[in-house]
């Protein structure tokens, strides 16, 4: 029985060294070398020394831990010997009667510094107390007899102590967490940082604040030095948020392809305007941006909601995209309607025109899913009617379409049982008729449309354009079908999501096809097919506005391309080169005036037996559709056969549609600063913000003792 106790004892101890030793890493930051030394060290040294209940044997047998080079034993009693510590002089309890103590406490005594004489010298060393019969590292020397060892724990790096490390990191914890600045004064979080580490000191709030602006500054420093290398263009999306007080806050997110063509999107610019319903406050917005990350001449196209923006207002950034950016199409490529908050207004309206009905089912839901008794009597119902629905009862959150959507799929697969249920229970009379479940299936028919259309934001990770020309088509090929069917009750619903969808298509097909035809797969061929099916004999009208925007596009990159005049001063005037006019020859014999367009045409055509990169690539056949396609990888491979058309390729593939973040696209209601995000200074609401978006989206923010940013963080009101 007593061995049966040994052998279970020690197995919660190795229980209990697997939890510690997963707990060891994330302590290195805080811990010094000496405490990861003697973590690792504790439980394995321990266990060498086997209870013995006879003390007698205790005293006689030979003492292999390391401790008695620190501490002398003394006979206090008959039944009872105490460990003396020879620099301190203090007892601690060793053997009493059959009972021992084992060493741990002794060894924490000497390492952690609670000896006072022991704490003094390693102030003085400021290196880990020389242990006899151990090296440097803590391994047993060689010209030690072998001792038996259980080696239970993963050996970890140690770290020294460094109090910057520690800051940057707190600093990293509060914006990645969003924690408020002022953790660093709550009790709870000084105790257990104390406890981890108790050399560490804590900063104040102005200097945890310090320390996030000088993460923001390091990283944007990181970003900048990225943003200034990608051979492309930028493209904006632009985002409001208000506060209780009615103060805005624009959130500018850039969107650009890398130099290895890899879609990069990232926020770049938080900005506070106090009168969001100014008509000029979006473009002071918009400058600043492109001032702080050099983007004057870098700016492709500017997505945002109308939502929050009047004809001026709208108009005012058509004029600034324009003078930012005077070629491409003349502004054109402005885009006044967010994907993600076009489909949640239709999913919405759709929603509302049947509010009563759906009512009925989310109490339905509520009844059964509330009650435990009456959820076991729903699922016996089902097994008896043999309904195959895999689904499961959910009640819906009303602020995400998405989940009212999937509650009424789940009940519609589940409509039997709900009729059954009203025929045996008296207490459940919310049952829907026979008439309002056709009419939702028809509801989540159009519903689904939104719901697959909106989820390519969620489920492909970094969207290209090209992918939402064939998804914005469809929504509005059905609805105009819809709207036109001989069913009262779906020409009613679908009508008014038509004419509301007609604004976004009339706005962004354009763009939208042109994206589609940098698609190999696609090219024209997919916009003939559309148009086609939805203009009908006017079809050819619809293409060949698409194709002239396409060649439009294509020959300002064209003369984009082309080398600048080359120019030398003479007399403080600057004439060009191949323009000085010889004693004697006339100005028109040296120059004819059309040089230029001369190099622009053969820019285009190169000779009369050749074509244009676009001609050529539009002629060539279409890839074969596969599941799994990498747009942009293609034209990172055929760069060098088209290297005009890829770089038009890289800025019309990382056009943005949707200007809501991913976890935001099935939201029915705008988000809000909260409170404390809007007490702080506008700066840091920045800097928190930006740097929480870049580690989440893969910015190079990977913490490194030898990285940590010096720069001064100039404090700034804006």
């Amino acid at each position: 029985m007593q061995l049966f106790n040994q052998t279970y004892l020690f197995d919660i101890d190795l229980n209990c060294v697997m939890i510690v030793g997963m707990f060891i890493d994330s302590l290195c930051v805080f811990l010094p070398v000496q405490d990861c030394f003697s973590i690792g060290m504790d439980i394995s040294t321990e266990n060498n020394e086997s209870p013995i209940l006879d003390a007698e044997s205790n005293k006689q047998r030979r003492k292999k831990s390391i401790v008695w080079e620190y501490f002398t034993i003394e006979t206090v009693g008959a039944d009872c010997t105490r460990a003396c510590c020879k620099q301190c002089k203090k007892s601690f309890a060793y053997i009493t009667g059959s009972k021992l103590a084992g060493t741990s406490h002794l060894k924490r005594h000497i390492v952690l510094g609670i000896c006072p004489v022991s704490r003094r010298n390693q102030e003085k060393n400021q290196s880990t107390p020389h242990l006899p019969g151990l090296k440097s590292n803590g391994a047993a020397s060689v010209t030690d007899p072998r001792r038996k060892r259980y080696r239970t724990t993963p050996v970890f790096p140690v770290l020294p102590f460094n109090q910057d490390i520690g800051n940057h990191e707190l600093a990293k914890m509060i914006i990645l967490h969003e924690y408020p600045l002022n953790i660093v004064e709550h009790h709870g979080f000084i105790d257990f940082v104390r406890t981890l580490q108790p050399k560490f000191n804590i900063a104040s709030v102005d200097s945890i604040e310090m320390d996030c602006l000088g993460v923001y500054l390091s990283e944007k420093q990181r970003l900048l030095n990225l943003i200034c290398g990608i051979p492309g263009q930028v493209s904006l999306t632009l985002d409001l948020r208000t506060t209780d007080e009615t103060i805005g806050y624009v959130f500018l997110r850039g969107h650009f392809v890398d130099v290895d063509w890899r879609l990069q999107r990232r926020i770049l610019s938080v900005i506070m305007v106090p009168f969001a319903d100014s008509e000029v406050a979006f473009n002071h917005a918009v400058k600043r941006c492109l001032n702080d990350w050099g983007l004057d001449s870098k700016l492709f196209t500017l997505t945002f909601d109308e939502s929050f923006a009047n004809i001026t207002v709208r108009e005012n950034l058509r004029g600034l995209l324009s003078i930012r950016n005077p070629l491409v199409l003349n502004g054109q490529l402005l885009i006044g309607s967010c994907y993600a908050r076009v489909l949640a207004s239709l999913a919405q309206d759709a929603l509302g025109s049947m509010r009563e009905t759906i009512k009925k089912v989310r109490e339905s839901v509520k009844y059964v899913k509330t009650s435990e008794l009456i959820g076991e009597k729903f699922i016996e119902l089902k097994q008896q009617l043999q309904v195959p629905s895999m689904k499961s009862l959910t009640i819906d959150n009303q602020t995400k379409w998405n989940t009212t959507y999937h509650m009424l799929v789940a009940a519609l697969e589940l409509k039997e049982v709900f009729s059954c249920l009203d025929t045996s229970d008296p207490n459940y009379n919310e049952t829907p008729t026979t008439d309002d479940w056709k009419q939702l299936e028809t509801l989540c028919t159009y519903l689904k449309l939104l719901f697959e259309a909106a989820n390519v934001l969620i489920t492909t990770p970094h969207p290209t354009a090209n992918v939402f020309f064939h998804d914005v088509w469809k929504i509005q090929f059905e609805l105009t079908h819809g709207s036109l069917s001989n069913d009262p009750f779906v020409s009613t619903l679908i009508k008014p999501l038509k004419e509301k969808f007609d604004q976004y298509w009339k706005k962004t097909n354009l763009v939208l096809a042109i994206a589609a035809v940098m698609d190999p797969r696609f090219k024209m061929k997919l916009v003939d097919f559309s148009f086609s099916r939805t203009y009908g004999n006017d079809a050819e009208n619809w293409i060949r506005i698409v194709e002239e925007g396409v060649h439009e596009l294509f020959l300002e990159y064209v003369v984009e391309s082309l080398p600048p005049p080359t120019f030398m001063e003479d007399a403080n005037e600057l004439v060009t080169k191949t323009e000085l006019v010889e004693e004697g020859e006339t100005l028109f014999s040296s120059y004819d005036g059309l040089l230029d367009f001369e190099v622009y045409l053969s820019e285009i055509t190169g000779n009369q037996h050749m074509k244009s990169e676009l001609d050529q690539y539009l002629e060539e056949p279409v890839l074969p559709r596969v599941q799994e396609f990498d747009v942009l990888g293609w034209w990172k491979l055929n760069m060098s056969k088209y290297p005009t058309l890829s770089k038009m390729a890289s800025d019309v593939l990382s056009i943005p549609v949707s200007t809501v973040a991913p976890d935001s696209v099935f939201d029915t209601v705008s988000k809000k600063m909260d409170s404390y995000s809007a007490s702080l200074r506008p700066v840091t609401v920045e800097a928190l913000i930006c740097v929480k978006d870049w580690i989440r989206y893969g910015s190079s923010v990977q913490c490194r003792s030898s990285e940590i940013s010096t720069a001064i963080v100039k404090m700034e009101n804006r």
